[in-house]
């Protein structure tokens, strides 16, 4: 079961803040099922329209993973000996099944993962098994896909593809957005419950991942799942808040001691609660801070309203963080939009003994984290979607103004699109480049890595944006260092 790509890689989980300087992180590329997305079943899959597959792996996505490699393996990315120009210009070297692959075990790919795995024999039946109870296909199928080599098999399995024409079952196009399915907290890897069942076979897969593959053996204890309330099938009707549903995009972890759990279109209730009695029973962290968001398509996790930049600075949807929650003295005002009213924030301690906190607003909780838990002693600064004016504020927030991934303190990745909230960072003094821009300079060595600072790196987004998704969804990280 040791292929090549495994032996060279060390496991090695710690995430104690969003924005340490990234080390590893598991992505996946989008694979040929998000070219086969219908308009009739692109919501029911999560899209909120089709997208161009080529453009948008080509002239999207391969930036992101350059950046990555760049910033995390710099070796594999290099213009060296090892690296055919021609494998990159054909895209060979992103392309998981092809011999040229990158196979960095810095930027760690689930399909090649889960080839690893599925070299094994009683690994591959059982999840074979699994995948085809799940997708109701026939015997024959399941003795066919038996026979199918590791490589092409996980590919079948994650495209619903036979080949580029032939789909046997439903594709899992979210499946790039890796967040959502795991998030390591410290050295604890605490495994997520999709709220949706076109997610269904995205959740399966991470689980024998995490659970069988060598990487994470040594973390084995360490992996903590949520489970559904006793007897959740007996529950009349199917709303969601009866299910134990938890997506990572509503878990951040903001330092050492101290995790974030939103509660959202996509994360339940009871899920938030199996969370923090899981992280407190297991001593993860000593303090959760719940944050409930209106259950809207607009919002759907926490990331998509704000993601930290650096200890003192975050980004963030003004129209959300800003009102007054909770206030005994003042009457439910009619006239403030309902999704400013609906939000709660509650902190919990692992101290049974220290009553629970409230916060007023997401900018006094943000500012409290800066301040307390990650010792800023400079202003905390918030950077607003659209520059906090409407309807740009709105219009950006949806195409992920918000949900941004820091590759280090200060640096972070996001769409190009979002062109007020580009000016908001650009104001604050940030330096706005693009992605061929940096790549183009870190490949002459004109700079290094350890030389950028304050900068916001933008990418193409017209095809990625109509996922509803950004870069910190297509994102898990694994290891980050200490502030």
């Amino acid at each position: 079961m040791h292929t090549k790509n495994q032996l060279h890689m060390k496991p090695v989980l710690n995430i104690q803040s969003e924005i340490g300087t990234l080390r590893r992180v598991l992505v996946h590329s989008p694979d040929s099922g998000l070219g086969q997305v219908v308009p009739s079943k692109a919501q029911d899959w999560l899209f909120e329209d089709i997208v161009h597959l080529n453009t948008l792996r080509k002239g999207e996505y391969d930036y992101y993973i350059k950046l990555l490699l760049y910033f995390l393996d710099a070796p594999k990315i290099q213009h060296s000996s090892t690296i055919a120009q021609s494998a990159l210009t054909s895209r060979a070297f992103f392309k998981p099944d092809h011999p040229d692959f990158h196979h960095s075990d810095k930027v760690i790919e689930i399909e090649s993962l889960l080839a690893d795995i599925l070299a094994d024999p009683s690994i591959k039946n059982n999840l074979i098994a699994a995948v085809c109870a799940i997708e109701g296909c026939n015997y024959r199928l399941q003795l066919q896909l038996i026979e199918t080599a590791p490589a092409k098999l996980a590919k079948i399995i994650l495209s619903g593809s036979i080949n580029d024409e032939d789909m046997i079952f439903a594709p899992v196009p979210n499946m790039i957005f890796t967040r959502d399915l795991g998030v390591v907290i410290n050295q604890y890897i605490l495994l997520n419950k999709p709220a949706k069942k076109a997610r269904g076979r995205e959740s399966l897969l991470m689980r024998y991942i995490f659970f069988t593959h060598p990487y994470f053996k040594a973390y084995q204890k360490n992996i903590l799942e949520i489970p559904d309330p006793i007897q959740h099938f007996l529950r009349p009707g199917e709303d969601e808040e009866q299910r134990a549903t938890l997506e990572g995009g509503d878990v951040m972890v903001v330092s050492k001691s101290h995790v974030l759990i939103g509660c959202s279109e996509r994360t339940s209730p009871y899920g938030a609660n199996e969370a923090i009695k899981l992280l407190f029973q297991h001593q993860v962290v000593d303090k959760i801070t719940l944050i409930r968001i209106p259950s809207k398509r607009d919002f759907m996790h926490i990331d998509t309203i704000f993601t930290q930049v650096k200890r003192n600075i975050w980004v963030l949807l003004g129209t959300v963080a800003k009102q007054t929650i909770n206030n005994p003295n003042e009457p439910v005002n009619f006239f403030v939009p309902a999704e400013q009213q609906n939000t709660e924030i509650i902190q919990f301690f692992r101290n049974s003994q220290q009553a629970p906190k409230r916060f007023a607003s997401l900018e006094d909780l943000l500012h409290d984290i800066s301040k307390n838990d990650l010792q800023s002693t400079a202003e905390t600064q918030f950077i607003y979607s659209g520059n906090d004016v409407f309807p740009y504020d709105a219009r950006e927030q949806w195409t992920d103004s918000c949900n941004l991934l820091a590759l280090k303190e200060g640096v972070v990745l996001g769409y190009d699109r979002n062109d007020k909230t580009i000016q908001a960072f650009r104001e604050k003094n940030f330096r706005i480049i693009t992605a061929q821009e940096m790549i183009q300079l870190l490949e002459t060595k004109t700079l290094t890595v350890d030389e950028i600072s304050d900068t916001f790196i933008t990418l193409p987004s017209a095809e990625l944006s109509r996922a509803r998704g950004g870069f910190h969804c297509m994102s898990l990280p694994l290891f980050r260092d200490s502030l």
